[in-house]
């Protein structure tokens, strides 16, 4: 309940203040260029990586990303930038 209402408020500040939600909610922010870069803000760590699939922890559920040729080029505490041929982009909920 109180995560709700949290949630709830968080979201109306952004609202009236004009800020966008991703920032006051933690939420994922994906960037995709083409089907080679995808660029992911506010993530929560990496659970498994290969060259065809890439699992990552969000704030609520897992990214999972397959292709071919995947690589990690940046990897931050909150930002990761993966590099291949990106084919599907899935999100799990927990």
């Amino acid at each position: 309940m109180a995560k709700n209402w949290g949630q709830r408020l968080r979201k109306w500040i952004a609202k009236q203040l004009d800020l966008p939600e991703d920032v006051m909610m933690n939420l994922p922010r994906l960037t995709m260029v083409g089907q080679i870069h995808l660029y992911i803000e506010n993530h929560r760590g990496l659970l498994s990586f290969s060259d065809s699939e890439i699992r990552v922890r969000l704030i609520r559920g897992q990214l999972l990303v397959k292709g071919s040729s995947l690589v990690i080029k940046a990897i931050l505490p909150e930002e990761l930038l993966l590099e291949g041929m990106i084919e599907h982009v899935i999100f799990i909920q927990e």
